[in-house]
């Protein structure tokens, strides 16, 4: 192995006298050079900074001798999480584990342009003990929730108890269903959305279906309720990628309503039937977020084995818009 650093932010790396292809990012963590832990190393491959051989890749990429791997270290400042009083809602804790029902707007852990006011800083005011085995900047965090997605979230008080429900998650074992208000109408009442996601190639902040560097991921939906221009769905995820939900059902043409980034607020209304558009203004001002709740959480006790099965009620916003649907928009 030859290692060459051609600036503080980048490192390239040749691999030599590999017995075996290794994965990725046990790859990269195994190189004291690079200081990253394998959490962060798995942070830089899903934005997107690390290639093989020129390539974008994912973590799961096997590493073979010869291969030239880059890796662009993005400096973060110092972790230095802080408890913060927080007001969160605690649907179930014990010393093992907590459920969490998250506001709209509150990003779940500290990352870039978000070092403090998260459910991190607010979970480590409310709990003396949370797992570390999910990272230094995320403790307790056994899966996320987009800052303006409601609801349950699953946390691990012990290192234990988030290793065993990392391994549920990764069986299927946790059940996560969400409520979503689509614009327009879905041609089936159920259906499952089986299609790769990665990085965008426009916008790297962003997700979207593609076969280049992507991971598989499936959803399940069914229709609930249909109003006037607007479905209401029951969603299932069977992965759990990031924007999941919100790629694939943007990708169909049928974006979740309200969402800004993947075409659900004005980029798809400007495309309506002329009397409806005085609703949906109507409808977008109740809305300033994506129609997005997770209002039913189903795991088994990582300790006990006891099934668990918890729901949250709609926030007030969602329960809103709805209301107006029934009343006016049938």
């Amino acid at each position: 192995m030859s290692v060459e650093r051609s600036s503080r932010s980048r490192v390239e790396i040749v691999a030599a006298d590999l017995a075996t292809p290794e994965r990725l990012d046990r790859y990269l963590a195994s190189h004291q050079d690079l200081d990253l832990t394998r959490n962060r190393i798995q942070q830089l491959i899903e934005e997107g900074l690390v290639t093989v051989n020129g390539e974008n890749v994912d973590k799961k990429t096997k590493v073979k001798t010869g291969d030239r791997v880059v890796v662009t270290i993005v400096e973060l400042p110092p972790v230095d999480i802080q408890p913060e009083n927080i007001p969160i809602e605690i649907v179930f804790e014990d010393k093992y584990l907590a459920v969490v029902n998250k506001a709209a707007g509150l990003v779940t852990h500290p990352g870039a342009g978000n070092r403090s006011g998260t459910l991190v800083n607010a979970l480590v005011h409310h709990f003396r003990e949370l797992a570390k085995g999910s990272g230094e900047d995320r403790p307790g965090i056994v899966h996320r929730l987009d800052k303006d997605t409601t609801g349950l979230l699953l946390v691990a008080r012990t290192d234990i108890a988030y290793q065993r429900l990392q391994k549920a998650l990764q069986a299927r074992q946790v059940n996560r269903t969400y409520l979503a208000l689509v614009c327009g109408h879905l041609k089936d009442e159920a259906g499952v959305i089986d299609l790769p996601i990665g990085r965008s190639l426009k916008n790297r902040k962003k997700m979207a279906v593609t076969n280049l560097n992507s991971r598989p991921a499936v959803t399940h939906y069914s229709v609930t309720e249909r109003f006037r221009s607007y479905d209401l769905l029951d969603v299932t995820l069977e992965t759990g990628r990031t924007h999941q939900i919100r790629v694939h059902l943007s990708h169909l043409g049928h974006p979740v309503f309200g969402d800004p980034e993947y075409g659900g607020r004005e980029k798809w209304h400007r495309g309506i039937f002329a009397p409806e558009r005085p609703l949906a203004k109507r409808l977008l001002g109740i809305m300033e977020r994506q129609a997005l709740h997770a209002r039913r959480l189903e795991f088994n006790h990582p300790i006990s084995g006891e099934r668990q099965t918890f729901e949250a009620p709609l926030p007030v916003d969602f329960k809103t818009l709805l209301e107006v649907l029934e009343s006016e928009a049938r």
